[in-house]
């Protein structure tokens, strides 16, 4: 049976917490892990809760599941979910049960950060049956996140399958390491797709984030097919890898397109340091030559430095982090309090944190404490919210839903 509880979105984590007063209108409050580090405008880190927060309800739609890593509702409510070790499932809103694994799968590499990532349903899926998926794939020269396309088919008795598997994009070159390998997959207005990958993480490879002959810590944005759009930035630069979009980029685990179609993305910084952007054509985000944040040794990444001419200052960070995973923008009525806010999923902050904007900045943030590491985040068809979440070594997920409170007036 589900399980339901009430939560105060913003104030649940600040109460937990000794607050210095300098931070005590803040979601965060701990010391950041450099402090020497300023903001480059007001409200660009630490902005202040908002004056009013909605009461929200917990319930609990499926538990006992794989470690998930990602969901996305099908047209009739179910909810399509891909499990980090390789499988894919069809999980029933009803009663919660996830369906057999899904065949048709390609093999995935599932150590460390590896495995079957991010799923999207084809723009016109309810006539296609397409989706496309996100996975580290193994290679002879190690291994790196590549996309497919697949039709999805059911059959009976709950049993679906994947026909025409074609793998449409990969990331180059490979790298036997096993982390930061995004990934996001967003369809664009146009029927755009847009990709997110890491930088793979290791310093004799992440340099290849500042690198336009390299797919490391970059958004790409391509067609269904896996080709370069014709107005894509780099297209015709000689070196330059035609599918790029923007570079710049560390680990991209969080991706969503904001009201107006426009994509935003948060990706995981160093020891302090994830930061909200809005990625646009041909811009450099810093990675690794400009950071906020430290090392994990505590040591300065590169020259410690937070601004360059020619790169972008995100539009907010963090420190401590959050470690971003999964997002979506709220556009619906059922919480009032949060349209036109992004929800981001947090694995160490463990809960969605809820960002209101104003305009392109960053004007509250609140946090809603699930006490569980959310690894996706979605607003179903009536408006509340699905969370998804994980535990470490292994373990398995939950996903919870979250309404407001039919007590709160």
């Amino acid at each position: 049976m589900p399980r339901t509880g009430t939560l105060f979105a913003s104030t649940i984590l600040a109460a937990a917490l000794a607050a210095p007063v300098a931070f005590a209108q803040t979601a965060e409050t701990k010391r950041p892990n450099a402090p020497s580090q300023t903001p480059a405008f007001e409200n660009q880190t630490r902005a202040p809760l908002p004056e009013a927060s909605p009461e929200i309800e917990v319930e609990t739609v499926a538990e006992d599941l794989p470690h998930l890593w990602s969901m996305e509702f099908l047209p009739d409510g179910r909810m399509l979910v891909t499990a980090k070790q390789g499988d894919m499932h069809i999980v029933s809103q009803e009663d919660g049960s996830a369906g057999p694994a899904i065949e048709g799968v390609p093999a995935v590499m599932s150590n460390g950060q590896g495995g079957l990532l991010d799923v999207a349903l084809a723009p016109d899926f309810e006539t296609s049956n397409m989706i496309y998926f996100s996975f580290s794939e193994p290679r002879e020269d190690g291994n790196g996140t590549s996309v497919a396309s697949a039709k999805l088919v059911e059959g009976q008795n709950g049993a679906a399958r994947l026909e025409d598997v074609n793998v449409i994009f990969q990331q180059m070159p490979g790298y036997d390491g096993n982390k930061h390998f995004g990934s996001r997959l967003v369809f664009g207005p146009e029927g755009e797709l847009y990709v997110t990958v890491g930088e793979r993480s290791d310093a004799e490879v992440r340099t290849g984030a500042q690198d336009l002959a390299s797919g490391f810590g970059k958004v790409f944005r391509i067609n269904t097919s896996g080709k370069a759009l014709d107005d894509n930035p780099f297209v015709g630069t000689d070196g330059a890898l035609p599918e790029i979009w923007s570079l710049g980029h560390r680990n991209v685990q969080a991706a969503a397109l904001d009201g107006d179609g426009r994509l935003w993305t948060i990706e995981h910084g160093p020891k302090g340091g994830d930061e909200l952007n809005r990625p646009e054509a041909g811009k450099n985000y810093g990675w690794p030559e400009v950071t906020y944040g430290v090392e994990y040794s505590g040591r300065a990444v590169g020259d410690g430095i937070t601004s360059q001419e020619g790169t972008e200052q995100p539009v907010y960070y963090w420190d401590p982090v959050i470690a971003p995973s999964g997002m979506a923008y709220y556009n619906a009525e059922a919480i009032p309090e949060w349209q036109n806010a992004f929800l981001v999923g947090g694995l160490v902050s463990r809960g969605i944190v809820v960002l209101h904007m104003e305009g392109d900045r960053v004007a509250h943030e609140e946090r809603v404490n699930l006490d569980a590491r959310i690894r996706d985040v979605k607003v179903a068809p009536d408006g509340s919210v699905f969370a998804v979440t994980e535990q470490r070594g292994g373990g398995g997920s939950t996903i919870l839903r979250l309404t407001k409170s039919d007590d709160q007036s």
